[in-house]
């Protein structure tokens, strides 16, 4: 029988230690087929290239499978998969494992979660994970077990169309993780500021800051879930429609002058 096809990306770049773990984890369940960027490329949620053009390298890291480098972004990344290297439509995409967290809000911004989107959007089952260690040398290990239940679940059932997951992964050690808990995402946001500053040659410029706050503390959410060691599985749809309020805009008057 022919082997599940698994598309890898990531939003850390194609050598960075998460991709390489995830790599290495998929092997044990398909074909692998790697397209990652070339550099980092964190927070660029859905950004796609449309004015410069866009280079792909065949690379050889791991060997046993094919592996491209992209000059552009992790929405590049898929979509030049699809179009232009798989010669098939893939069982499964994965992205990531991103280094840090991509929960509640964090799921817009996200590169590594927006090529899970795209993968989606394409109608391939796709998951984007990632582990709360920002560290470049985090220990991925412990999120291999479920990594691998989390894939073989979605290659076993598939997905709803237009849905994918967002999983994150406590960084403890592996026996202290709970279990893993499909929730929903928290409500919360990112209060930002800018720190100004001057260059060495006096020109101005601004660099971003600010921290994450949390508007509740419900056990069904993904930040409950993560405080408390459980790995959380949100689904996560692209279709941004507020459904339940259309009856009631419907009644406005657009009529009037």
């Amino acid at each position: 029988m022919t082997k599940p096809l698994i598309l890898v990306t990531n939003d850390d770049g194609v050598m960075a230690p998460g991709i390489r773990h995830l790599v290495k984890y998929m092997m044990e369940l398909g074909e692998v087929m790697v397209v990652a960027p070339d550099k980092p490329q964190s927070g660029m949620g859905h950004a796609v290239t449309i004015t410069n053009p866009l280079r792909l390298e065949k690379i050889t890291v791991d060997g046993g499978h094919s592996e491209y480098s992209c000059s552009g972004t992790p929405v590049d990344c898929v979509k030049l998969a699809v179009t232009q290297v798989l010669k098939r439509k893939p069982d499964l995409l994965v992205s990531g494992i991103n280094h840090g967290s991509n929960s509640s809000i964090s799921v817009i911004y996200s590169g590594t979660m927006s090529a899970a989107i795209e993968g989606a959007m394409e109608g391939i089952p796709s998951v984007g994970f990632s582990l709360l260690d920002y560290r470049f040398d985090a220990d991925f290990t412990q999120a291999k077990k479920h990594i691998l239940r989390v894939a073989s679940n979605v290659l076993e059932h598939g997905l709803p169309e237009g849905i994918c997951l967002n999983v994150n992964i406590p960084a403890v050690k592996e026996k202290e993780i709970k279990g893993i808990k499909v929730c929903r995402q928290a409500r919360g946001n990112w209060n930002e500021d800018f720190d100004y500053r001057k260059d060495p040659r006096g020109k101005d410029y601004f660099w971003l800051t600010g921290e994450f706050v949390l508007y509740e503390n419900s056990n069904e959410t993904d930040e409950w879930a993560l405080s408390n060691n459980y790995v959380s599985v949100v689904p996560v749809q692209f279709d941004f429609t507020a459904h339940d309020l259309i009856p009631e805009i419907t009644k406005w008057n657009f009529d009037a002058k």
